[in-house]
């Protein structure tokens, strides 16, 4: 049986990744990673919309301690806000290389 290969889905230009509430946004590879964690959310009809997010800009580091890792945090209200603020973070953060 042959797989077919999707593409990975992108916001900005950096990959996103998502494991139940947790989305990771960035590449390992680079040196930060931006991890959002939906807290609350809301049911409109029959969707589930996000209206709590933890924001978290974290170094890739695996020696690091996972408190250690973590450089910058907040919480937005909307996944909206929380994506609009971890692409600026991670965008500013990878370019002081």
């Amino acid at each position: 049986m042959a797989e077919k290969k999707t593409a990975a889905l992108q916001y900005k230009g950096h990959p996103l990744r998502r494991k139940d509430n947790l989305i990771y946004f960035g590449s390992m590879a680079d040196k930060y990673i931006i991890m959002l964690q939906i807290l609350d959310t809301k049911k409109i009809k029959d969707l589930d919309v996000a209206t709590r997010v933890s924001v978290q800009l974290q170094l890739t580091d695996p020696d690091l301690k996972s408190r250690d890792r973590v450089v910058k945090k907040s919480e937005k209200e909307s996944l909206y806000a929380a994506m609009d603020v971890a692409s600026v973070w991670l965008d500013r953060a990878l370019a002081t290389r």
